[in-house]
């Protein structure tokens, strides 16, 4: 503590001798509390020993010096003046010193140029920025495909159609502008992830669709819906999940229940929608791909390739069928044309069915029946069948070692 308060009095006398420096004498300044010019009364005779100063009574100012030394000036009432910089010291002013004017600060020496007339050019600057600001964020030329809305400090204020339109200028009024005719479309899932669904006879199924929206109410579609194209491509999967319970997997792969899907999934996904207040209109949804999850696709190709060469097998055997129908259908036109002709004349129409038969039956037969008594005959058979074997290139026919001319 010693130490301590032999510091403390050392700092205190060298901001006291700095006061002094900075501060002029009161002398200095002319004349006493009685008036101007040498003082009566205050300075001794010639010769004579100016008597001690009175010592003061009461308590010690602990900011002024101790031990003998002389009184010191009058310090400054003002604390301006206490720390108000030297004009010759560092802490420049208007003088010459490194402060701001100085030459030593290139910035101090910077000037916006006058006009003719001597005026300033600055509020004719500043006047010009806000004609441009006001003109930027007032007036609003929006394409046919667009709307706008108007927001007055962040609250709705109207709709904007395309075309020209002003609004109070910014922040005041604010303008968020959507293309509200053109079809927007998301795919789900976004990326190459397996998006597997379960099926009405407990299976899976990967299902990759497309989902196609625009917006109905543009202030609904703004305010009601923090991130709209999230929430679509979220209803729409929960929509499709709830559609696919609903059938089996082969009306999925195959294809037969997918418009049936579709369309289920496009009335529950804008039903969910219109009760969020979200202004938004579903125009389809279409399935791009059906697949079986990748860790039983090689079975289900397997399965694929069998029933297709089933189904290959059941359309030979129909059209097989269809060609043995259509056969036996023609043999019974034509029987039914003979049955008529018989009903006209039943005795004639049964010789020539006998005949024809006969003549049918025994067409390739070479032996002939005969009854009663044996005659010659030529043996025609026979005949034919050593015309045919000994033709020569002449057209001759060697019958029973003679040679007769071909007629």
């Amino acid at each position: 503590m010693k130490h301590f308060g032999e510091w403390l009095a050392q700092q205190r006398s060298k901001v006291l001798v700095g006061v002094q420096r900075a501060t002029p004498d009161d002398g200095a300044s002319g004349g006493s509390e009685t008036g101007g010019g040498d003082p009566v009364g205050d300075t001794p005779p010639a010769g004579e020993v100016p008597p001690p100063a009175a010592t003061p009574k009461g308590p010690r100012n602990p900011w002024l010096p101790g031990g003998d030394s002389p009184t010191p000036p009058r310090l400054s009432a003002s604390i301006d003046d206490i720390f108000r910089p030297k004009r010759n010291g560092s802490g420049g002013g208007s003088g010459g010193g490194p402060g701001r004017g100085g030459p030593n600060n290139p910035l101090g020496n910077i000037r916006i140029p006058q006009r003719a007339d001597g005026k300033s050019w600055l509020p004719l600057i500043i006047a010009g920025v806000a004609l441009a600001w006001v003109m930027s964020t007032s007036f609003h030329q929006l394409p046919n495909n667009e709307q706008g809305v108007v927001t007055t400090f962040g609250k709705y204020d109207r709709i904007i159609g395309p075309g020209a339109s002003m609004t109070l200028p910014w922040p005041i009024q604010e303008v968020k502008t959507a293309d509200v005719t053109s079809i927007h479309a998301a795919t789900i899932p976004d990326t190459e992830a397996e998006k597997l669904m379960l099926t009405s006879d407990q299976n899976l199924v990967n299902l990759s669709y497309l989902v196609r929206w625009s917006i109905r109410d543009l202030k609904l579609y703004t305010f009601q819906l923090d991130d709209p194209d999230t929430t679509v491509k979220e209803v729409t999967e929960a929509a499709m999940r709830a559609s696919v319970a609903d059938v089996k997997l082969d009306d999925v792969m195959n294809g037969t229940g997918r418009a049936e899907i579709t369309h289920n999934v496009a009335q529950r996904t804008q039903a969910i929608l219109d009760a969020y207040h979200s202004g938004i209109v579903i125009q389809g949804v279409d399935i791009k791909k059906a697949d079986p999850p990748a860790k039983v696709n090689e079975a289900f190709q397997q399965v694929s390739a069998a029933q297709q060469d089933a189904a290959g097998y059941v359309s030979g055997a129909q059209a097989y069928a269809q060609k043995k129908v259509a056969a036996a259908q023609a043999d019974a036109a034509a029987f039914d044309k003979v049955y008529a002709q018989y009903k006209l004349a039943p005795e004639v129409t049964r010789r020539r069915m006998y005949y024809e038969t006969m003549e049918r039956v025994l067409s390739g037969n070479d032996k002939v029946l005969v009854s009663g008594n044996t005659t010659s005959y030529l043996p025609l058979p026979e005949v034919k069948r050593a015309a045919q074997a000994n033709a020569n290139p002449n057209g001759d026919i060697v019958v029973s070692g003679q040679t007769g001319q071909g007629k």
